[in-house]
């Protein structure tokens, strides 16, 4: 069966994908969930590739909001990786930075909500992670969330990429109308450079937060016939 990795985003963690897993689980896979240290571009496309060298057969490597950024490339060279699924992602071309991505179109309620620490990194104001990252979701699931964000190293963002994965690879991409940290009309034009698959949903940043069941749905869709 198709080994299923997932990629969180900056202010996040591993554990965004809980209720995926379970989800998935159910339907038979057995996902791994990437824990990135968040401290710079080059550090997290290692972690992504360590992962990868503990799962066998044929991957599907997914990435939400910054972590499309590390797949696009975290998965060049592995062979194995036989598709790319990105979740209201950054899908940066050579040379292009997920800030460059971010500062195309005015929107995004991040900048007002985001916050730096004393020694350089940066956090989403707790009380407002909701409204930032998945509006639809439920109280308490935006609570655990904000509760352990990771706190990404300033300037992560500013990294430019190397050559991308999706040039070479099938992609997917999972456009959300509601979302208030990337702009809808960004993630279309993302998912139409790549020649991406794409599928919207009326949801917010966060589905994996919002509508777990009906992303693991999407994703196990993703893994047939590789």
């Amino acid at each position: 069966m198709t080994a299923i990795v997932l990629v969180h985003g900056l202010w996040a963690d591993g554990s965004a994908w809980s209720e995926t897993i379970t989800a998935l689980r159910a339907l038979g896979h057995e996902p791994v969930a990437v824990q990135l240290p968040v401290d710079s571009l080059e550090g997290d496309v290692a972690a992504v590739r360590r992962v990868l060298s503990t799962v066998d057969g044929p991957a599907l490597l997914v990435g939400w909001s910054y972590g499309g950024a590390v797949v696009t490339n975290a998965a060049v060279g592995q062979d194995h990786v036989k598709a790319l699924a990105y979740i209201a992602a950054f899908a940066p071309d050579e040379g292009e930075s997920v800030r460059d991505i971010a500062h195309r179109r005015p929107g995004s309620a991040l900048p007002e909500h985001l916050r730096v620490t004393d020694d350089g990194y940066s956090y989403i104001d707790r009380p407002a992670y909701g409204k930032v990252v998945a509006a639809d979701a439920g109280a308490e699931r935006i609570a655990l969330a904000a509760a352990v964000q990771k706190f990404p190293r300033l300037g992560i963002d500013a990294a430019p990429s190397g050559t991308p994965a999706w040039r070479e690879k099938p992609s997917h991409y999972l456009v959300v109308t509601e979302d208030f940290a990337l702009p809808a009309a960004t993630q279309r034009e993302l998912a139409d450079r790549m020649g991406a698959q794409t599928t919207e949903w009326d949801t917010g940043h966060a589905p994996m937060y919002s509508r777990p069941q009906d992303l693991a749905a999407y994703l196990a869709t993703l893994t047939k016939g590789l």
